[in-house]
């Protein structure tokens, strides 16, 4: 069956004026138009298409790659206005369109949203929406605590920055636990710090604990190796150096020093932190 919304696998089976026909196994077919595509195919061929709706609300093929597809969220720009609701840009000559029915506030043109590409049972078309609560839920939970998983940014508040949580749940980064620049749309590696009570996750960008300190020593050991064995910081430096050289606290830069002072790597001095060279006819483990 042809999915709109999907990447197809189909196969052409004639070709008109207007372009190729593609048909999937139970026969049916789709039109994919000339200007849709760059390249000459033949008979029997199988192409990978997108499906999606024109402008008189037919389904067509394109070979063109949207930037999202259907039952996924998206960053997306928008690229105009009208009395109806928004129209996005999702890499398709056709803009995506979103009712203002589906936004959560006014949107701007040239402004980008974190969206949900979903398909309307009323109209039959492919539509985007602001309200994500509508899509995620934190009611049956897919994650534990210290589980990594992926997030986008897709609010700010003085609080801190509300995460899309594996496409699923929602969580927060708080404020003062950010070592690093990141903006609304931001795709992030993370972990689950916490689950309270009510299903509301804290978020951390830094994994939990031990295995932490351990993924920090590795990039302070890189940073060393990469500046010719010398950092000119140690723990007197502030919390905003350590912040924008590291991306990390103060505290856990400290402990990260401790484990390789213990582990006879470096030399703690005034001046900062020095790489232990290996003696001579001995290679260096920490240079792998």
């Amino acid at each position: 069956m042809i999915q709109p919304g999907k990447t197809n696998k189909l196969t052409v089976v004639r070709e008109t004026a207007a372009g190729l026909y593609l048909t999937d196994n139970d026969k049916n077919e789709v039109l994919l138009p000339l200007s849709h595509t760059k390249l000459k195919y033949k008979l029997k061929d199988e192409l990978e298409v997108f499906i999606y709706t024109d402008s008189e609300d037919r389904l067509i093929a394109t070979t063109q790659k949207p930037y999202a597809e259907l039952y996924t969220f998206a960053f997306l720009r928008v690229t105009s206005l009208n009395d109806t609701g928004a129209f996005l840009d999702w890499g398709l000559e056709k803009d995506l369109f979103m009712p203002y029915s589906e936004q959560k506030k006014n949107m701007e043109e040239g402004e980008s949203y974190l969206v949900y590409i979903y398909l309307d049972e009323l109209t039959n078309r492919i539509v985007a929406s602001a309200k994500l609560d509508k899509f995620i839920s934190n009611e049956h939970l897919l994650v534990s605590p210290s589980d990594e998983v992926d997030l986008i940014v897709f609010e700010e508040s003085p609080l801190g920055y509300s995460c899309l949580i594996n496409g699923a749940h929602r969580g927060l980064l708080y404020r003062n636990e950010v070592f690093k620049p990141i903006e609304i749309g931001s795709h992030l590696k993370g972990y689950i710090k916490m689950i309270r009570q009510d299903n509301l996750i804290d978020l951390s960008l830094q994994k939990p604990g031990f295995k932490n300190i351990l993924s920090s020593t590795d990039i302070i050991l890189d940073y060393l190796h990469e500046h010719n064995g010398f950092l000119a910081l140690n723990d007197k430096s502030s919390p905003e150096e350590i912040a924008n050289t590291f991306g990390m606290s103060k505290a856990t830069f400290k402990k990260s020093i401790g484990v390789l002072y213990r582990q006879r790597k470096v030399l703690i001095k005034d001046e900062g932190v020095e790489l232990v060279k290996p003696e001579p006819g001995i290679k260096d483990p920490t240079a792998e």
